[in-house]
């Protein structure tokens, strides 16, 4: 269950990458709000944590994929539902393309029930991130 989405930005990766790692900033395109780093320091990659709220509830990410300029992952599980957005950036004449590759899943009975529904709310909600990143970098 998911989506993916491609937008071409025209800045160079590293401006596209600063813009779209700067969590203070998440919600220039994301409808989470910002994310803060929950410990750890100011270190960021693979495995650190992030915290944000979204839809009104207080939620925690995962970096589980932290390649500089090239791809970011972040994983979060709530109520036995798994989602996974997976960024992925490419120079391409001078600008940026970015992918994004959002799945979801989840284990027992209701799942298998909301699955469809879930998906269609996931794509619904977030297929849009690109384009507002792409608004935010190109200001």
């Amino acid at each position: 269950m998911g989506f993916r989405v491609t937008e071409k930005i025209d800045r160079p990766i590293e401006e596209v990458w600063s813009t779209m790692t700067n969590w203070g900033q998440a919600s220039l395109w994301m409808e989470t709000g910002n994310l803060d780093i929950v410990g750890g320091g100011d270190e960021v990659g693979q495995g650190t944590r992030l915290s944000f709220e979204s839809r009104g509830q207080q939620r925690e990410t995962e970096i589980t994929r932290w390649e500089p300029h090239h791809h970011v992952a972040l994983q979060s599980t709530q109520g036995g539902m798994t989602a996974l957005y997976n960024y992925s950036l490419e120079p391409h004449e001078g600008a940026t393309e970015v992918t994004l590759e959002a799945q979801c899943w989840g284990t027992g009975l209701l799942w298998k029930m909301a699955a469809p529904l879930i998906g269609v709310a996931m794509k619904r909600a977030d297929s849009g991130q690109l384009a507002a990143l792409k608004l935010a970098v190109e200001r």
